[in-house]
């Protein structure tokens, strides 16, 4: 066993380390002030094809797997969790397109969407189908040639700059669940916006909840099988961005920790110095390995598995334990900056904020204790 990254990895990762650090966080603190859409780093992200990481190459991605995944969004997040968050969730979508999609979908979206210069957004989630995504209410119905979609969608990451919405809604009766939901590529301007939420973090990217009214799309637009775009979804695991996600902010507020209590002296010494704070900052350091340890396991665990495999038990494990660890190192490094911590003049106090979404993004930790519990008992 090998707990040692390749050479390529740890070059891909350096790569997205110096991007991470001179293109984001000089600006990072000022576009979450004033909660501005990252268009001019996620255009350089398109370039360098971040946005197409895991895509093949014949497509203009960069062929790489979910360990590389969670590598790059580590870093990106610990610079701004917005910018990880856009990337990720529009690889998701690209990745959905590339799993399940025709060859004339592959060719037309993909190659742009490698570069960010078509950008997807994830139509999923609504105000009765939260955890439960089968409750949803947005139905597709069969009209000739056409289908024609009515309801709504919330938290859509990336809607506002959104070329495409991969949009999922009911297109048999629910006695067939989980086989009677479908998935539309949609142009995002055939929505209508309803509600932009005012949110605690994640602020420089808005997640509105939008709404459909009889808007028609071709059988082009299908993606994957008529019904069965649940159970596909079930396959793709990108989702270990969260996790991966929470690991970048646990390690940033560590590091920030780690350099303020070296430098603030009270009681003629360094805080650093005191055993409590030592403690402390062990007890954060310690959170940042075993939430990046138990991240890279699911992502390759998820590289190597056979298609259909299970890995709810080591996905589950890393999503409750990187983001409850971003949250824990984010409050402590509040408490150990004192009252700047509590300021703005200071980044810790943005990684409370953003680390708060992830408990609850991409399925409530509750949820995943519950999968992780089925996963054990059912091994």
């Amino acid at each position: 066993m090998h707990f040692e990254l390749t050479e390529a990895q740890r070059s891909l990762r350096e790569e997205a380390r110096k991007f991470a650090r001179e293109e984001i966080e000089p600006r990072a603190r000022e576009l979450d002030r004033s909660e501005t859409y990252p268009e001019e780093i996620l255009a350089k992200l398109g370039e360098r094809r971040y946005a197409g990481l895991t895509l093949p190459e014949e497509y203009g991605g960069r062929g790489e797997g979910l360990v590389e995944l969670a590598l790059v969004v580590e870093e990106l997040s610990a610079a701004l969790m917005s910018v990880a968050s856009s990337l990720a969730l529009h690889l998701g979508v690209a990745t959905v397109v590339e799993r399940f999609g025709t060859d004339e979908q592959r060719d037309t979206y993909l190659p742009e969407m490698a570069t960010y210069d078509t950008v997807g957004a994830l139509g999923l989630s609504e105000a009765n189908a939260g955890s439960n995504k089968l409750q949803m209410e947005t139905r597709a119905r069969r009209d000739g040639s056409e289908w024609v979609l009515n309801g709504h969608k919330q938290w859509v990451t990336n809607f506002l700059d959104a070329d495409v919405v991969l949009t999922y809604a009911k297109t048999g009766p629910d006695e067939d669940a989980p086989h009677n939901v479908s998935a539309f590529l949609v142009p995002a301007a055939e929505f209508e916006v309803e509600t932009v939420w005012e949110t605690l973090g994640a602020k420089s990217v808005k997640s509105p909840r939008v709404t459909l009214s009889d808007v028609r799309v071709g059988d082009d637009r299908l993606v994957g099988e008529a019904g069965e775009a649940y159970v596909q979804r079930g396959t793709v695991h990108t989702g270990v961005n969260v996790p991966a996600r929470g690991v970048g902010i646990a390690r940033a507020a560590l590091e920030d920790t780690v350099e303020y209590t070296r430098d603030r002296e009270q009681y003629g010494g360094t805080i650093s110095d005191f055993q409590g704070v030592r403690w402390e900052v062990a007890k954060m350091a310690e959170r940042v390995d075993t939430a990046r340890l138990l991240t890279l396991r699911a992502a390759d665990r998820a590289d190597r598995a056979e298609a259909g495999a299970d890995v709810r038990r080591e996905t589950s494990m890393a999503k409750i334990r990187a983001t409850q660890a971003a949250v824990d190192n984010a409050n402590d490094a509040v408490q150990l900056h004192g009252g700047v911590g509590y300021t703005t003049e200071r980044d810790v106090e943005r990684y409370l904020r953003d680390a708060r979404l992830l408990t609850i993004a991409g399925g409530p930790n509750e949820t995943h204790k519950n999968t992780l519990a089925d996963a054990v008992f059912d091994s």
